[in-house]
């Protein structure tokens, strides 16, 4: 028997006649269920993809997407041909040094363990570009705080701080026992620019000052840094290729003893791993209605196997084996599972193009969000996964009722009715 017969006489049987109303009214309702079952689990994984990338944009507004950090030490120097050779990297459109480190800020009230990061000016005029501010978030001796610290240590604008690292106390235990250390001994007081608020974890505990300042608070050597903010592509769609060309990069040149790179992903991988996390439970959780409202295409498939035993008979009469009575029911569960995932498919699509364009669903308050409503990141890999694993579990499911129905075109009692 050709492919072609059996895909019209599972059709015939997927809409089946009208005194075949029970088996109609199931096979709708393992339809409906399969596009209600798609199109709300793309539409979550969707929104959520949405908020991981708001707080990744919301992260590279100070960090870069990719740090190259030393493997052994705690700084490390970086030549000016360092930064060439990387700029020819493929993807790499800038890398700057930064330098970064744990402090102690004295303000007004009780001592703060905050996190000090000093940046270059290309850096400090792109994150003033990003937040559409016009005046400098700080000077080349002043700093900048979170708005969360601002306010737990009592600081404003103008005010006097004392920020300095914890090495400095190192320093001065061992002054104790060598006296010629007291000159170095010198707590750096710092003028408060701007108060900024970015994202929570920058607004928590974080200070923002030119590098030169973050090397002097952090007692570094003028030609050490703590690593090298590299930035590629602003679409997060090229961060993977960019962390492998870097990758590829660091080995070519044997550097791997040397040279670590940190993807932004790792290095708040509580974050972004508690996201994505959240997203494939969501997807296991909202797969079981799919699988129920698939299940329920077994009971009508059986349901019309039982139903039409003798044209299954008769069928059987004309030539028909196993292999073809099999081929029927599952290409009947197929073609429901395909049109339900079709239809879900483009449900979702039309509502988050709607919602991503205008807002359909806010946010259930909008003035304590940093966004009116919900947002929306469709990616191509999601609604692949979840077409595919419909449509298996749609002809996992036909499985029972073709084996029923190839059994029922075998039964020696219909043989023995028709004779």
């Amino acid at each position: 028997m050709r492919f072609s017969p059996g895909i019209w006489i599972a059709q015939r049987y997927s809409f089946a006649r009208k005194r075949f109303r029970v088996i109609n009214v199931i096979s709708l309702i393992s339809l409906f269920g399969i596009i209600l079952g798609v199109s709300t689990l793309l539409v979550v994984m969707s929104v959520l993809n949405g908020f991981q990338q708001l707080a990744w944009d919301l992260f590279v507004t100070v960090e870069s997407p990719v740090q190259i950090l030393p493997a052994k030490e705690k700084h490390m120097e970086v030549p000016d041909s360092l930064l060439v050779r990387l700029e020819r990297v493929s993807g790499v459109t800038s890398a700057e040094p930064f330098s970064e480190g744990s402090a102690i800020l004295s303000g007004s009230g009780s001592g703060e363990l905050v996190m000090v990061k000093g940046i270059s000016q290309n850096a400090h005029q792109r994150l003033m570009q990003e937040d559409g501010r016009e005046v400098p978030y700080f000077g080349a001796e002043t700093v900048s705080v979170g708005e969360m610290l601002a306010y737990k240590a009592g600081l404003v604008p103008e005010k006097q701080v004392k920020l300095f690292s914890p090495e400095l106390i190192a320093l001065g235990l061992q002054s104790l026992s060598q006296p010629y250390l007291l000159p170095a001994l010198t707590f750096p007081v710092v003028q408060v620019e701007s108060v900024f608020s970015l994202q929570r974890i920058f607004n928590d505990h974080y200070v923002l000052t030119s590098r030169e300042m973050a090397r002097k608070i952090l007692l570094q050597k003028e030609s050490l840094y703590s690593g090298i903010d590299v930035r590629g592509s602003d679409k997060r769609s090229s961060h993977a290729a960019l962390v492998r060309n870097l990758r590829s990069w660091v080995r070519e040149n044997g550097l791997e003893g040397t040279y670590v790179i940190r993807p932004l992903e790792e290095k708040y991988r509580d974050i972004f791993g508690v996201m994505e996390v959240e997203k494939w439970v969501s997807f296991s959780v909202l797969m079981l209605v799919i699988v129920v409202a698939a299940l329920s295409l077994t009971g009508s498939l059986t349901m019309t196997a039982i139903d039409k035993r003798k044209e299954l008979f008769y069928l059987r009469c004309l030539g028909l084996e196993k292999p073809q009575f099999l081929m029927i029911f599952i290409l009947e569960g197929g073609m429901i599972g395909v049109a339900g995932t079709c239809i879900g498919v483009a449900t979702a699509w039309v509502f988050c193009t709607l919602q991503r364009m205008y807002g359909v669903i806010e946010m259930p308050s909008k003035s304590a969000f940093i966004i009116d409503a919900y947002p929306i990141n469709m990616q191509i890999p999601d609604f692949v996964i979840v077409s595919g694993t419909t449509i298996v579990v749609s002809l996992l499911v036909s499985l029972y009722p073709a084996f029923k129905a190839a059994g029922i075109a075998g039964s020696k009692s219909l043989a023995d009715k028709a004779n």
